[in-house]
């Protein structure tokens, strides 16, 4: 494979002081290049855009607080690479994370994006005991998180819908599903997710609304198609 193909990095923070940093650094420490690493600040009121400045070569984002979804799209809007990878705060990349996925693509051209499996870890002082053990720390799940794509597939599909404050991505996943986009589930651990308070408020009412949503959407685009045919 030529590693001369650009992957940009995109990592979107809110108030993340106590993780970014640890983000940044796995993102860094890839062994695939070349990489650019964009960190988009969602209106963050902490030290987050003092910690992303301090790290030579990145290119730092500021928005007003507006939602993942927004911060993503800005993202993609700065993204030079041909590939895309998504970045969560308070997440960790595996050292050959990026490698792994892109020469994949290289290898099934026909493939538009891949993603990869997930490791849970407890933050340290995280005090919801309970529901960490229903999150199966020990459990290998496959995440959207940590999607690579190729550039091309979100000039297709179009970026995240900031109208979905929960889900955006999955959201995303079911309207490239209906474009015919393929994408393969690899099944190497490429991410570690940190559980920690904040990412354990499921809102499952708010999640339910939204799958509704996204499925009916699904069916309509479904129906003009048959309609134009």
């Amino acid at each position: 494979m030529n590693s001369n193909h650009l992957v940009s990095a995109i990592i979107s923070v809110y108030n993340g002081e106590h993780y970014l940093a640890k983000a940044i650094e796995s993102a860094f420490a890839q062994t695939y290049r070349p990489i650019e690493v964009i960190v988009v600040d969602d209106g963050s009121t902490d030290k987050s855009a003092d910690i992303a400045r301090s790290y030579k070569g990145i290119q730092y984002i500021y928005q007003s607080n507006q939602g993942v979804a927004v911060a993503r799209n800005a993202g993609l809007n700065a993204a030079q690479g041909e590939f895309i990878a998504f970045l969560d705060a308070d997440d960790i990349w595996v050292p050959n994370k990026l490698r792994i996925q892109v020469e994949y693509l290289f290898e099934h051209p026909a493939v538009g994006y891949t993603v990869g499996r997930i490791q849970n870890f407890n933050y340290p002082g995280n005090d919801s005991s309970s529901q960490v053990k229903e999150s199966s720390l020990e459990k290998e799940q496959a995440g959207l998180i940590t999607m690579v794509a190729r550039k091309t597939v979100f000039e297709q599909v179009g970026g995240f819908d900031p109208s979905y404050r929960i889900g955006s991505d999955f959201e995303w996943v079911v309207r490239a599903k209906d474009a015919g986009i393929s994408m393969v589930i690899l099944p190497e651990i490429l991410l570690h997710r940190r559980i920690h308070d904040s990412n354990l408020s499921h809102q499952t009412q708010a999640r339910y609304a939204s799958l509704l949503r996204m499925f009916k959407e699904s069916i309509d685009r479904k129906d003009q198609i048959s309609d134009r045919e």
